[in-house]
């Protein structure tokens, strides 16, 4: 399955038949598209074309004889896209639902998690219950870091204020062994949400809120590669982050210094 030109599809709202309107084929053709088989030059060209993205990205460049199979052969890269909206919801509910090893979460406020998703921490506790790890990182709303982006972004105490209201959705999860919540005082370059071997990377741009930057989902491969390194700045955060107590969360000491 060509679960690019799926993703990219969806993410367009295009149906198969209007591409096959587009390369002058057969509805039954683009199924075979999306089944996996590599259309002839021109038809990738037009499907490119239409879909605004790079050839390349839809049929990555097979790798030829004995090393086809050989470790990193499978691109990291599933999908991208242009905001954090324009995730569909089926997306993050099936990642949600579907792992079974570790779900990990790293970021400033997370607001849209929980408010997209008004029984996400329902969700998360029967993860949870099923053996699932999960791990969830926010910012320290005290923090300096948190304080730094405020003002970069222009809202100043705003994100402080967020961040209290967003952990007030997982106070649940704080009598479940299998969930842990902390909180972290370092610069965000990314926000993560981890399910087992599929990462969504929301890279920052300055001044800009993470909601306005594009998503990036990888998958890991069998190699080092972007995948295990955002995996790893993760595991690094997560290390100097503190446990959160409720009851010691309150207003913010740093205003606009």
């Amino acid at each position: 399955m060509n679960e690019r030109l799926h993703s990219v599809l969806a993410q367009r709202g295009i149906p198969p038949e209007s591409l096959a309107e587009v390369c002058e084929v057969d509805p039954k053709t683009v199924s075979r598209w999306l089944g996996g088989r590599v259309p002839h030059a021109r038809h990738r060209f037009r499907v490119a074309r239409h879909l605004r993205v790079e050839e390349l990205f839809l049929w990555p460049t097979p790798v030829r004889g004995a090393q086809q199979q050989s470790a990193g052969s499978e691109p990291e890269l599933v999908t991208t896209y242009q905001n954090r909206a324009s995730v569909p919801r089926d997306t993050w509910l099936s990642l949600l639902k579907g792992a079974q090893e570790q779900i990990g979460v790293l970021v400033f406020s997370g607001t849209f998690f929980a408010q997209s998703n008004p029984h996400v921490a329902k969700m998360l506790a029967e993860r949870a219950s099923d053996g699932v790890r999960v791990r969830l990182c926010f910012g320290d709303s005290n923090g300096q870091a948190v304080a730094i982006r405020g003002r970069e972004e222009g809202i100043g105490d705003t994100l402080a204020a967020k961040i209290r209201a967003s952990l007030t959705y997982y106070r649940p999860l704080l009598s479940n062994a299998g969930c842990e919540v902390r909180l972290h005082d370092t610069t965000l370059y990314t926000s993560m949400f981890r399910y087992d071997n599929n990462l969504l990377a929301n890279p920052h741009v300055w001044g800009q809120p993470a909601s306005a930057n594009p998503i990036l989902h990888l998958r890991r491969a069998d190699t080092t590669g972007w995948f295990d390194n955002y995996a790893q700045s993760f595991e690094a955060v997560w290390a100097t982050a503190r446990p959160w107590t409720p009851d010691q969360e309150g207003p913010s000491s740093h205003g606009q210094d």
